[in-house]
């Protein structure tokens, strides 16, 4: 046989081998699919800031918010299917901004990450996650394809805003990212993913001043949005180069590491130790912040990733072990015990540093928006901690329902999709999220999700958590 003819066999006959659950439709998880839903005697949380509000009806009709109001005042039409939603609470689907379709398999070699096209858009739609930006890919066209699958109703998953590859200097040490050498490179780094769909760009750790401004520059030119986790080039330094969004709050902060200069590279213990001796009262850190929200910065808090690197702090409940294929969970249940182990007074004192910075930085008027960056060693997992991260600000000093807001019309600002979604408004698509208890109160609700509402379709959360029990890890 030649190669062509066997190639062809091949692929044919591997068709037979997919998951069968991969070529099921969206809909086969969907629980409410009527042309006009009316949802009656629900508390709503409108995603804004406001206080719950009580005994509220909303019609959906044609995916879309068509009314909302006191029950009794909002017509419901004849055909609509009605659903009894008392002692529930309705919010706005979440928009996460720092999420990823990868789970790092850290063992005792390099970084490599799998990706996780299966089980990741899958979890996030379950945890009421309707909207989210990916925080750098690493294998961009399985996200373009995954993006498809989704926006075709081939499978379930949230609306997806795609950021790039890494673009990122000599000395990354990951070999799914590719360093650039110079500004020339950058650009069209970012010239080539933008023509093939990407929306965002991510500096990273090492790049370099030099190259980090045209890259920004470039990225803005054409039409994206730029974030990052950067190190050679301090929180003040990428505000003045024009950077829109800073990840992991202020634990990736580089411009209070003693002696450090313009340029160097920075590592986590450096800062750290400068997190654990800041004053976050002081006149320097103060300053930075003011400057951030001067030029309009958003602050992306993931502070349930550096949870799992802090001793003391709470391990992976029981539904979270389940999703985890079973030799990754083992990896995460020993590396949790090497951590606890470590007892780091360092990692404690830089985290509730960081919490401390979040909550000064949202006070000062500054756009602080979620994610949850479900990379490490298992102890962040796509959808479960999502809902980590959002009780972890509710913990750094914000009221439950300034928490939703940061992870609902604070990420659509952030995105630019807030006149679309991101908050319960008449006209809005219906993206809503419907909790058997009340997170205004008790942000720990949120676990109780029920229905997840995506252009009005609602998707049964505990059937799509169940679809990928023992995978997360492997697909």
């Amino acid at each position: 046989m030649t190669l062509r003819p066997f190639l062809a066999a091949f692929a044919a006959s591997a068709v037979l081998f997919l998951p069968a659950a991969r070529s099921r439709p969206a809909e086969h998880f969907a629980s409410v699919t009527a042309p006009v839903v009316a949802l009656e005697h629900a508390r709503i949380v409108d995603g804004l800031g406001h206080p719950a509000v009580e005994n509220q009806t909303l019609i959906l009709r044609g995916g879309r918010i068509g009314a909302l109001g006191p029950d009794g005042t909002v017509p419901v039409p004849p055909d609509a299917l009605v659903v009894d939603l008392s002692h529930r609470t309705v919010l706005p689907g979440l928009v996460m901004v720092h999420e990823h379709l990868f789970y790092s398999s850290i063992f005792h070699g390099p970084f490599h990450a799998n990706e996780m096209d299966f089980s990741f858009p899958r979890l996030y739609l379950a945890a009421g996650v309707t909207s989210m930006r990916t925080g750098g890919s690493l294998e961009p066209y399985t996200d373009l394809e995954v993006k498809s699958d989704i926006d075709a109703g081939r499978a379930p998953g949230p609306k997806l805003h795609l950021t790039l590859p890494y673009i990122d200097g000599e000395g990354t040490n990951i070999s799914q990212i590719r360093p650039v050498g110079s500004a020339a490179a950058a650009v069209r780094m970012i010239d080539y993913w933008a023509d093939e769909g990407f929306t965002s760009a991510k500096m990273y750790i090492n790049l370099p001043a030099e190259i980090m401004g045209p890259a920004i520059a470039e990225a803005h030119r054409r039409g994206l949005q730029v974030t990052g986790h950067i190190g050679k080039v301090s929180y003040g330094e990428a505000a003045d180069l024009g950077i829109d969004d800073l990840e992991h709050g202020f634990m990736a902060m580089s411009d209070f590491i003693a002696g450090r200069k313009p340029g160097d590279p920075s590592n986590p213990v450096g800062t750290y130790r400068s997190l654990e001796v800041l004053n976050p009262d002081g006149p320097e850190i103060t300053a930075l912040i003011q400057k951030l929200v001067a030029k309009h910065v958003a602050v992306t808090s993931t502070l349930a990733i550096f949870e799992t690197f802090t001793p003391g702090r709470r391990i992976d409940g029981a539904p979270e072990l389940a999703a985890l294929s079973p030799p990754l969970k083992d990896t995460y249940l020993s590396n949790w015990a090497a951590v606890n182990a470590k007892n780091s007074p360092m990692a404690v004192h830089a985290l509730a540093k960081d919490m401390a910075l979040e909550s000064k930085y949202f006070r000062a008027g500054g756009l602080l928006v979620v994610g949850t960056d479900p990379t490490g060693y298992g102890g962040v997992i796509a959808g479960y901690g999502n809902w980590r991260a959002i009780e972890l600000l509710v913990e750094a000093g914000l009221t439950p329902v300034e928490a939703i807001q940061v992870a609902t019309s604070n990420g659509a600002r952030l995105l630019g999709i807030d006149r679309e979604t991101g908050s319960i408004e008449a006209g809005k698509a219906a993206d809503l999220v419907v909790v058997d208890g009340n997170p205004a109160e008790a942000i720990s609700d949120l676990r109780k999700t029920e229905t997840v509402f995506k252009d009005g379709v609602g998707f049964d959360s505990k059937r799509l958590f169940e679809s990928v029990n023992g995978s997360v890890g492997i697909q």
